[in-house]
């Protein structure tokens, strides 16, 4: 078999690594970029710079945002009801949710969700500072949207046992969305029927 030049390989190899992308999805990636005008191969390289470079995590509520801001746009809005907080696994969800339109409360992500087997404990997650959130006074109702599976009810349950005696309102996703579905792959009908028949679990 022969080799590819070492250029090729690394990239090859790195297009690899992304989810989703097998090896020959990999390669055909890599001779493309290969054969396309410099300039396509210059703005993904500056793209990809400028995605550690520029972005980070708003400082309340862990969403992503740009680096020169310290807290995301949502967080700032006056429009939106610091009331309602709606607790979410990753940012992508944050992205699904906003889609709908029908929410209009701010957001905590976790990035992540309780996992014993992968050795990922509470003190993994963003929950401390949800924690501090609720302590604070101002939230009134927490809607736990974590994903319909084994990792994701385990740590709504988990929370829900931490805020447990909070006085806020603790309610869950009804299950308009399907077991071991991600929220960043609903439909938007789907996350309105969930977020309208969304559960009391006070």
């Amino acid at each position: 078999m022969p080799v590819m030049p070492e250029p090729i390989e690394n990239l090859t190899l790195a297009l690899e690594r992304l989810p989703g992308i097998g090896p020959k999805t990999a390669s055909r990636l890599t001779f493309f970029l290969l054969r396309a005008p410099e300039e396509v191969s210059l703005a993904l390289a500056e793209a990809l710079t400028a995605l550690k470079s520029s972005t980070g995590l708003c400082e309340e509520c862990f969403n992503i945002t740009r680096s020169d801001q310290p807290k995301c746009e949502i967080c700032v809005s006056d429009k939106r009801d610091e009331g309602m907080l709606c607790v979410v696994e990753e940012p992508l969800d944050v992205l699904a949710l906003e889609r709908t339109a029908g929410y209009f409360g701010r957001y905590h992500v976790l990035h992540g969700v309780l996992s014993p087997i992968e050795g990922i404990g509470p003190e993994d997650l963003k929950i401390r500072p949800l924690l501090e959130r609720v302590h604070a006074g101002k939230v009134r109702e927490i809607i736990l949207a974590t994903n319909p599976s084994m990792e994701g009810d385990a740590t709504a349950l988990y929370l829900q046992q931490q805020l447990a005696g909070s006085g806020v309102r603790i309610t869950r996703l009804a299950r308009g969305l399907p077991v071991g579905g991600d929220l960043e792959y609903a439909d938007q009908n789907t996350l309105l029927r969930a977020l309208a028949g969304r559960q009391d679990l006070s």
